[in-house]
């Protein structure tokens, strides 16, 4: 007898949930965690539009990916950072990621291959009217309450300017964002174009005796050189229990970052000497004049890490170089220069950046209408003004990722149990005219200039203004001060709707 096995088919999408998440990210996972904690009576799904969770994780598999923040606070504070390196490989987080979820059951409450099309707020009915696209077909939902967890980039398409002469190149040009499997790069010569997070990885990961790598940058960008593993957190999991240990260790890390930007901040002259010392002993100071001085202040853009000084040591043998220049034109064997110089290239990397989106490309609208979020403000780093029963996470700029994204995932629990105890099924935040705006990055970053007008703002004001620093963030975060700025609508007026 001849048996046929077939796919199992997807689960069905529920009619009607209290609350939806968007993005099984590593943000997605942690909101999730939160919501069967601290609000365990509220329902909830969560809508991954891959057919896989780990959210930039899982889409970037350029060699070398990896954190550029330290595991123990990258991490869930709820979940110890067991592997031995604080900065992790892509893997490895992806690997903590799957495990999460599926430690605390909430693998089970996502729908993958859900592609979130639009949420319209209808008041007469206060709920989201959610259209989703799946399997081909578009099918819909309610929700009491929107949690977008998508990130704040297109997964779709990166940032790539066209250059000048670009199709006569006659090798290959690549995307970190949509890397090749099985791209043989070994005995090449590569020019990595760009000098952020991507390309600072990129290259010491690339480069060895065979492969010579170029990192073409049209200005010089911060880059720290930081430790690979965290001695003291390994001495920490030594001599104590495992959550008290992650806990320690996380406080530990919480209170250096915050420390070190506000070193920064108010002395950029000696962040300056500090952070190119190191980059100096190895390569020399004509080198760090040159290539590794930028003209803004440390932290103003983001700052670029590098563990073990690994992009450097990889300079100092020979293996990869920085050229800082301007591109004249793409030419047959390479990149003609400004200065008239040709670097020969096999392989061209455009690590250019990404292209923001807001909420992962949701569009919310109200009974049909789009809302303009440049007129909008930011309350509390999670909800946005004048939009009914709605947050989205974005993670820190500054510090980990996560940390910020845990407290707004926090946040919106503490006000989905206010709105009960309160008898309020909608509720949102409401800006005062007198509020002096503020971008809500406040990043000089060309990825982040690119994007100037599609987010809303924030505020000078509390509690409209984030401060960038973990301590007075989950302090203003977490107060108990809804009343002041959250508009409600008590459940018995629906009736009389």
């Amino acid at each position: 007898m001849i048996t046929c096995e077939t796919a199992p088919r997807p689960a069905p999408l529920p009619a009607h949930v209290d609350v939806l998440v968007v993005g099984a990210g590593l943000s997605g996972i942690g909101a999730a965690y939160r919501l069967q904690t601290e609000c365990p009576d509220r329902s909830y799904l969560i809508l991954e539009a891959r057919d896989r969770l780990g959210g930039t994780w899982d889409l970037f598999r350029y060699p070398g990916i990896r954190s550029d923040s330290d595991m123990f606070t990258l991490g869930y504070p709820f979940k110890p950072w067991k592997d031995a390196k604080a900065i992790a490989d892509g893997a490895s987080i992806l690997s903590y990621i799957r495990e999460t979820a599926e430690e605390f059951g909430i693998d089970k409450h996502i729908r993958y291959g859900a592609k979130v099309i639009s949420i319209d707020w209808s008041r007469r009915n206060r709920v989201w009217n959610i259209i989703i696209q799946r399997d081909g077909q578009t099918t819909s939902m309610t929700a009491a309450f929107v949690y977008a967890c998508a990130g704040y980039y297109n997964y779709d398409t990166g940032h790539a300017p066209q250059f000048p002469g670009q199709k006569n190149f006659r090798g290959q040009i690549v995307h970190p964002q949509f890397w090749p499997d099985g791209l043989d790069y070994d005995g090449k010569n590569i020019v990595v174009i760009g000098s952020g997070a991507t390309a600072v990885t990129l290259v010491p990961a690339m480069a060895s005796e065979t492969t010579h790598v170029t990192m073409l940058q049209r200005t010089p960008t911060w880059i720290s050189a930081v430790p690979s593993h965290d001695k003291k957190a390994d001495w920490l999991r030594e001599h104590l229990p495992e959550r008290l240990a992650h806990r320690v260790a996380r406080a530990k890390n919480v209170a250096f970052n915050i420390g070190f930007h506000q070193y920064c901040e108010r002395f950029p002259k000696r962040a300056r000497t500090l952070l190119q010392s190191q980059t100096t002993r190895i390569l020399g100071p004509d080198a760090v004049r040159e290539h590794f001085t930028p003209t803004y202040r440390p932290w103003e853009q983001r700052l670029c890490a590098a563990p073990g000084a690994d992009i450097f040591k990889a300079m100092k043998v020979g293996h990869a170089d920085v050229v800082t220049d301007t591109i004249d034109e793409f030419v047959p064997d390479g990149v003609r220069l400004t200065s008239g110089r040709v670097l020969q290239a096999d392989i061209i990397v455009s690590a250019t950046g990404l292209q923001l989106c807001t909420f992962g490309g949701i569009q919310p609208r109200i009974d049909g209408q789009a809302v303009d979020f440049a007129d909008e403000f930011v309350w509390k780093g999670a909800m946005v003004s004048g939009l009914p029963n709605f947050a989205f996470c974005i993670g820190y700029t500054r510090l980990s990722w996560t940390l910020r994204a845990d407290l707004s995932s926090r946040l919106v629990c503490k006000v989905l149990n206010w709105m009960k105890s309160k008898n309020f099924d909608t509720v949102a935040p409401v800006a005062d005219d007198s509020m002096e705006p503020l971008p809500l990055f406040g990043l000089t970053s060309g990825y982040v200039q690119r994007s100037v007008g599609a987010f809303p703002k924030q505020s000078t004001s509390a509690p409209w203004k984030m401060a960038q620093n973990y301590v007075l963030d989950a302090v203003a975060t977490l107060r108990n001060d809804f009343a002041q700025t959250l508009k409600p609508v008590a459940r018995t007026d629906r009736n009389a709707a």
